[in-house]
């Protein structure tokens, strides 16, 4: 959703780069392309005056870090800035002394409202609680069936009753009191747009259940409306928070930048993906690093704290620094990567993406990795764990089952024997980059990806990217690496140092000292 802009803040580190000092042209120049990326990202105006107004104040400050160059000052300061526009922290949720704690969601309809409550009571069962969705949604059709679907797939009680909003909420909170329930989600009905009738019903919804928490969910997809609508719910309701949605979408992403400025509210939770595990709070400086490049290592931590098998990981984790790796080995730590998701989306989270790399990531075909795993999958055991006994009848056969042709097959054990020879010879961590080289599959990487270690890729290909690539570093005496820029690659002259040449006569000539 922030691509264009983090484009944008990109070019402007780049002219920076090098200068010796910060000058005052230099500085205009670099905040009209900030202000101008924030216009384009359908950006409040009002909040790209007053973004832009603190990024000079904090770059001509007193108190710069003399350890940062002058790019790194202004990058620093659009990161504060950033942070402080998206909200500053993660909002620290509390819980009524007398249960349950009541939380009432509005908004428009298509906003997400249904589907968010049902992610919504999953992510409090995480967190150990025991949620109860009440369905107040009596305008749409199949709304409340809906809610009972999704609140199926989650394993959470749904109440509802043929009679009217209030009524159905007030009653679904008495049941939640009587059930022992400690979260009460209420969801409520929209309109396609704000009307007096919309807002007096959940008023009266508001009165009747006395929330805890009101949060609005809005479509990040609808740009300036998106404000337009929080802020007359806000005169309504006076919310607590607001829910972003569809933030994997190729919006401008203005709404998620403007909404805590205008409103005086923060953004709570954050919806990406339409799967009912893809949502999570919304942490200010963790989107800042997104938008800024940085990646978001805490969120992917994060992620497979939740969805990883840690025994299966550290299994084959032993398995392959002990050399022994097998690709029984391989087709389970495969399974374990993609409960993190797509392999587009776990890229965008690692630190040091170069642009083009985060490019490359959109066009990841997922599909690939099936290919990989029906090759594994038509290997009987004995093939898995010795992939030398492999001969060419074998191949034939394997490639036949799992609807490849023998030059995919061979192509994978190619690079699986590479990798194995890599780890018994190195003997240590720095041979599992080439874990991520067998979803290469065919030439140019999965789906058809472009080879990533070509002119202006930032190095490697996807199987470095998968080894997980370290972040930018900074310059010596930095006081924090996340804001330097990335370093000018420089030729690594090759190990034992340089070589004697041998002449046509057969002399050997020492290299000249330098």
């Amino acid at each position: 959703m922030f691509d264009a802009l983090a484009d944008r803040l990109e070019r402007v580190a780049g002219r920076l780069r090098g200068r010796g000092r910060l000058s005052e042209a230099d500085l205009d120049e670099a905040l009209d392309e900030i202000r101008t990326a924030l216009l384009e990202a359908d950006v409040e105006q009002g909040v790209v005056r007053s973004f832009t107004d603190a990024v000079r104040a904090r770059s001509l400050g007193e108190a710069l870090s003399k350890s940062l160059s002058p790019g790194q000052q202004v990058i620093k300061a659009v990161h504060e800035e950033l942070v402080r526009v998206l909200g500053g922290e993660a909002l620290k949720l509390t819980y009524a002394s007398r249960p349950p704690t009541v939380v009432l969601l509005a908004g428009l309809q298509g906003s997400g409202k249904t589907t968010t409550a049902a992610k919504l009571a999953q992510w409090w069962k995480q967190q150990g609680r025991n949620p109860m969705l009440v369905g107040a949604d009596l305008q749409r059709p199949a709304a409340v069936e809906q809610l009972r679907v999704l609140g199926g797939q989650v394993g959470v009680t749904v109440f509802s009753e043929p009679s009217d909003p209030v009524r159905v909420a007030r009653a679904g909170l008495a049941e939640a009191r009587r059930l022992g329930r400690d979260v009460c989600i209420v969801d409520t009905a929209g309109r396609l747009a704000i009307d007096e009738a919309l807002m007096r019903e959940v008023r009266d919804i508001s009165r009747a259940v006395d929330p805890h928490y009101t949060f609005l969910v809005v479509d990040a997809m609808t740009g300036q409306d998106a404000v337009a609508t929080a802020r007359a719910f806000h005169d309504t309701l006076a919310l607590d928070g607001v829910i972003v949605t569809k933030l994997d979408g190729d919006a401008r992403g203005g709404a998620a930048l403007s909404v805590k400025e205008v409103v005086g509210r923060p953004i709570v939770f954050a919806s990406t993906g339409e799967k009912l595990g893809d949502f999570d709070l919304f942490h200010p400086d963790r989107m800042a690093d997104r938008i800024l490049g940085m990646g978001d290592m805490l969120t992917l931590i994060e992620q497979a704290e939740r969805t990883m098998d840690e025994e299966v990981v550290a299994r084959s984790a032993d398995r392959l620094l002990s050399g022994r790796f097998t690709l029984e080995d391989f087709l389970e730590q495969l399974q374990q990567v993609r409960k993190l998701g797509s392999l587009g989306g776990i890229m965008k989270l690692m630190p040091g993406m170069s642009k083009e790399v985060r490019a490359a990531a959109d066009q990841i075909d997922d599909r690939e990795v099936n290919r990989v795993e029906a090759i594994v999958r038509s290997m009987t055991p004995a093939e898995r764990g010795e992939p030398a006994m492999v001969d060419g009848s074998r191949r034939l056969r394997i490639a036949r089952g799992s609807g490849t042709s023998t030059q995919d097959v061979n192509q994978l054990l190619k690079q699986f024997k590479e990798m194995q020879k890599m780890m018994r010879g190195a003997g240590g961590p720095g041979g599992l980059g080439r874990l991520g080289g067998l979803l290469g599959g065919r030439q140019g990487g999965p789906g058809g990806l472009p080879p990533m270690g070509g002119q202006g890729a930032g190095g490697g290909d996807l199987s470095q990217l998968l080894s997980g690539v370290s972040a930018p570093g900074a310059g010596p005496g930095s006081g924090d690496s996340r804001f330097a820029l990335p370093a000018r690659r420089v030729p690594v002259p090759p190990q034992g140092g340089p070589r004697n040449k041998k002449k046509k006569g057969g002399r050997v000539t020492p290299p000249k000292a330098r």
